[in-house]
């Protein structure tokens, strides 16, 4: 039972909040590491991260360092100034991405994707195509973000209804379907294609090598740009600092937000040489994107992550989860698949479990694991990129604990 103040607490939301959210009836106060405790003492293991976001988990001493030795210099200039931690941020993901020239930095993975959009259109404009030959090729499945131009962008009509009209110039094709791909560029009239190399909200789907490979090369026979959205599955999500380099594919755009801040909201879109110049002066901008606070913090969070040990870390838990997850199947027969890449991993529940997704994560929050839904059918696994053995092992087991009463129920 929740005491009183959480009572009250959670009641705030339901007063002044858009109804646009249904969080659980639980009031989070703190955390660490792969732990959080909520108002009543309640403690959970976290396999969900924040959506993806915290990566490091909660209250990491590298974050929360220079996280305060910023706080007590500059928090913010605009961008009519610079300061020296979103320079040094972009010079560090240019060199690492090991294709970009230039960076954008903005404050979310919706900013960015809209960033990437604008910076297709343009680079478009600027090659002498007329609005109706500047089509953005999208795949069904897909998510980009909640902006308007962003959820377009997203081939998922539950997320469409009701705002239309919606913004033209996008065209939708089927995840992992090369030939339809190519189908959908035959006129020439695609100036650029939009793609997660994993997809989260779409149900935890890889994309195939063969399917990306062949995206690059469709995009370089019809001059058109190749963006990677990796808003999710980036920064060693996959255990790769970049899901391009665990497919070995050079895209033109790559955007980036969730764990590049770690928790400290922060996005960015890295561009390569062919549409490095294309976003000139006034062509673009943000007020808050490249904070002093958000950039410092993100350099921290990238020089955690960009490490061999975190990402043979990343591979090792996965493999624990996949195989709990297989355990679990071959006792209850719960999942149809068990998908994914790194610590981005879904499992499908079967025909006769759809629709079951949201009733087996409040199972869990009940018995002490914070875990996520891709969709009606699909329990997400994103927790921290560097969560220890011990917590993955206590998590696996408080998750057998929701499982089997779901089973039984």
């Amino acid at each position: 039972m929740t005491d009183s103040a959480s009572t009250d607490l959670f009641s705030l939301s339901e007063r002044y909040y858009l109804p646009v959210y249904r969080p659980r009836r639980i009031v989070l106060d703190h955390g660490k590491d792969a732990r959080v405790w909520d108002r009543d003492g309640r403690e959970y293991v976290d396999f969900g991260a924040g959506i993806a976001v915290n990566a490091l988990g909660h209250a990491n001493p590298a974050l929360v360092a220079a996280l305060t030795e910023q706080a007590g210099k500059l928090w913010h200039t605009s961008n009519v100034f610079v300061s020296e931690p979103p320079l040094r941020l972009a010079e560090e993901l240019v060199t690492a991405s090991r294709f970009a020239q230039r960076v954008f930095f903005c404050n979310s993975g919706a900013e960015a994707n809209e960033a990437a959009i604008k910076l297709a259109r343009k680079w478009a404009s600027s090659h002498g195509r007329t609005p109706d030959r500047r089509v953005i090729l999208t795949f069904r499945g897909s998510f980009h973000g909640r902006t308007l131009a962003a959820v377009t962008a997203g081939a998922q009509p539950k997320y469409h209804e009701g705002f239309e009209p919606l913004p033209p110039g996008f065209r939708y094709s089927d995840f992992n379907d090369l030939a339809a791909a190519e189908a959908a560029m035959a006129s020439g009239d695609v100036c650029a294609v939009l793609v997660e190399p994993v997809q989260g909200e779409g149900g935890m789907t890889p994309a195939t090598p063969e399917f990306l490979l062949g995206l690059r090369a469709l995009c370089d026979r019809h001059d058109a740009l190749l963006m990677f959205d990796e808003i999710q599955c980036g920064m060693g999500r996959t255990g790769h600092l970049f899901a391009a380099h665990a497919y070995g594919i050079t895209p033109d755009v790559v955007t980036l937000a969730k764990a590049l801040g770690s928790g400290f909201p922060i996005g960015a879109m890295l561009v390569g040489e062919k549409a490095a110049e294309s976003m000139q002066f006034g062509a673009h901008g943000t007020t808050f994107g490249g904070n002093p606070l958000a950039a410092a913090v993100a350099r921290a969070a990238l020089r955690e992550i960009n490490s061999p040990a975190l990402l043979a870390n990343v591979a090792r838990q996965s493999l624990a989860i996949r195989d709990a997850l297989a355990e679990l199947d071959a006792e209850l027969g719960l999942f149809s698949e068990i998908r994914g890449s790194g610590l981005m991993l879904g499992a499908q529940l079967r025909e006769q479990h759809a629709g079951k997704a949201g009733a087996i994560l409040d199972l869990c929050v009940e018995h002490g694991l914070l875990l996520l839904q891709a969709g009606p059918d699909v329990l997400r696994f994103v927790p921290a990129l560097n969560i220890s053995d011990a917590d993955i092992g206590e998590g696996l087991q408080r998750l057998r604990s929701a499982l089997r009463a779901f089973a039984t129920a």
